[in-house]
Order: structure tokens, then sequence, then C-alpha cells
């Protein structure tokens, strides 16, 4: 008896049809798993390259070597609290009664910044006969005559305004007691604005090392209008080394300035700049090293917007050595006048030059 076919039709159909199944499915998980690729968030990074403009910084006109001090600037004008008291009341100069004095005071001001001293007491010696008792007369007359270097009338007439006291004299008693204690000026240069003559107080037994202190006037001529923001003071200090000889001051934290007029308000047309100079102890490794440094001078340059309007050098060469050498006027130098321990009240103290010493 013949044995059973087996269907091969059929069976063949289906396992083409389970074949057809499977590649749907590989192709649809295939599919899916793009899918869900591009739906993942991808951070790239990237290097930008940007340009960015910075300024380069502008030197300052006096040189790297100068230390430069300018004027304080009034403080801004805060309107106080409802609960606030009110601020104290600066020391200024006292006002002059007579108009006419007044007049008189500004000519012979005038005439002594121009120079013409002979002028400068005619005017003045008439507004004193007007008002005998007014301390910026006094004042005044004492400059001429310290000018002119008729050093005991100058003195005198300071002695006046410093016994009236702060209640007569207001700010010029502080002005008139520094005249007094410090020495006085031999010389006045021409112009309307200039330095005076510059003291220097060098102590070279100082604890710290060797110290200098420079006494710097500066003078204006009344009516002249200044603007603070433009005015300036360059000092280049020099030393001397027993490696280098005569170098400039490398660095400025030798170095701190004080204006010790009080309020800068011109008062009596003259301001007072005071620069201490220190000089710190080497040990014997660094002296080896780099050789040993005294002070040996400066040069002081009186700018205003950036014009250089007077100089002064101390020793002379050092004029040639300074970035403000052209300004200087070699036809009329003005030498320092040179204070000493002998020369000072006891108790003076460089530091705090509105202190008066104990009498």
């Amino acid at each position: 008896m013949a044995s059973p076919r087996l269907p091969t039709f059929p069976l063949a159909c289906w396992a083409l049809g389970m074949m057809a199944l499977v590649q749907v499915l590989v192709a649809a998980l295939a599919l899916g798993a793009r899918f869900e690729a591009t739906r993942q968030v991808r951070v790239v990074e990237k290097e930008v390259v940007r340009i960015v403009a910075v300024a380069a910084p502008v030197k300052d006109a006096a040189g790297p070597e100068a230390v430069v001090a300018r004027p304080p600037l009034p403080d801004p004008v805060i309107e106080p609290a409802a609960a606030a008291l009110p601020p104290p009341t600066p020391v200024v100069t006292p006002a002059i009664a007579d108009p006419r004095s007044e007049q008189l005071l500004k000519e012979g001001r005038q005439a002594r910044v121009a120079g013409d001293m002979g002028l400068a007491i005619v005017k003045l010696e008439e507004a004193r006969g007007r008002s005998p008792d007014d301390p910026n007369i006094q004042y005044e007359l004492g400059l001429v005559h310290e000018v002119m270097g008729v050093f005991d009338t100058a003195a005198a007439h300071y002695e006046k305004v410093f016994q009236m006291g702060v209640s007569g004299a207001g700010a010029l008693y502080e002005m008139a007691a520094a005249k007094l204690r410090d020495g006085f000026e031999a010389e006045v240069p021409l112009g309307k604005l200039a330095l005076g003559r510059v003291q220097i107080f060098n102590d070279a037994n100082h604890e710290g090392g060797q110290r200098v202190v420079l006494t710097i006037p500066l003078q204006k001529a009344p009516g002249v209008e200044i603007e603070l923001k433009d005015l300036s003071v360059s000092v280049e200090f020099f030393n001397r080394s027993t490696r280098d000889g005569i170098i400039p001051l490398d660095d400025k934290s030798w170095v701190t300035e004080q204006w010790v007029s009080g309020p800068f308000d011109w008062a009596a047309g003259e301001e007072t700049l005071r620069m201490t100079y220190v000089i710190p102890k080497q040990d014997q490794a660094t002296e080896h090293l780099f050789g040993e440094q005294a002070y040996y001078g400066q040069v002081v340059s009186l700018l205003y917007k950036g014009e250089v309007l007077d100089v002064q050098a101390w020793p002379r060469d050092l004029a040639a050595r300074s970035r403000q050498k052209a300004a200087a006027a070699p036809d009329a130098p003005r030498a320092p006048e040179f204070l000493d321990k002998d020369s000072l009240p006891p108790n003076f103290d460089p530091n705090q030059p509105m202190v008066l010493p104990s009498r």
C-alpha cells in the first residue's frame, strides 16, 4: 500500500510567509531605533574666537619715574537726612569789612605776584590805614616783606595774625603759624600760577631709613580761575647709588603726599603740598648686590592742563635729566631752603605740619 504524501506546497508557502513576517519585524525595529535616536538632544561644543578691544593704559605726561600729586577735589554735595545733625562749620578766611580795603588788598596781591613790590607796599599800606586790624592785610604784608627778604618785618606781620587766633584770623591763623615755624621764602616767581621756594628737611637718622620732607608752596595771582582737576605737581626723585651713580626713583611706594594748608581754597593766594620720601634701610646682602642708595635731589614741576608752568631742580644738574628740563629757567634759578633740626622748634614733626609746637 502506498505511503501518504506530505503537503509540500502548503509547507513552502507557510515557510515563505514566516520569513516575510520576520523581515517586516526587523525593519520595524530598525525604524523605531532610528526614530528614538533622532529624539535625543546632542550638545556640540565649539570654540568661537571673539575680538575684544581693550584700551591701552596711558602713561602720565610727567614720566614713569615721577610722583604726581593732584589737589583734592571738593566733595560732592549730599543732601543730609531729615534727622542728621548739621556738619561742622569749616575754618575759613575772614571777610574784609571795608570794600575799599578789599580792593586795595587784591591790587597789592596782584602786584606782588607780578613782581612789583613797591606798588604792592603802597596798596597794602593804604589798605592797612583803613583796616589796621584786618588779618588778610597783615598776612599779605608779611608775604611781601618775605619776598623782599625783610624777614624781621615779615615775621612781625605774621605774629600779629597769629596773635589773633582762630576766632580772629580764621584759616590765616594756621598759615601764619606755619610761616613762623617753618621759615620764609626768599623769592616769588612772576606769573599767574607758580611754585614758591621749596623747603627741604633731610633726616638721615630716621629710624625707618633716610627721610626727606619737601614743603612745596603753590602760588596763584588773584582773579585767576583755576580748575583743580587740571592742576598737578610732579616730583621726580633721584638717588645716588654706590653701584650705578645718579638714578631716578623706581619705587613710588617710598613717597607719601599730603596737602597741609587746610581747605583748598587759595586763601591768601597760596596752597602747600608736603611730600615725605623715605629710603628704607637695606641689609648687607642687598647693598652688596644692588649698591647703597642715598637721597640726591629732585625736580619739582607745576603743570596745568598738561602744560608745564614752572620747574625747580635741585641740584641744578638734575634739570638736564628731567623730562621737564625744557621749561626750566636757568637764568633765574631758585635754590631751595634747607631746614635742619637746629633751625626748627624742638617739637617740630614734619608728618603733622599744622600742629603747632608747645610754647
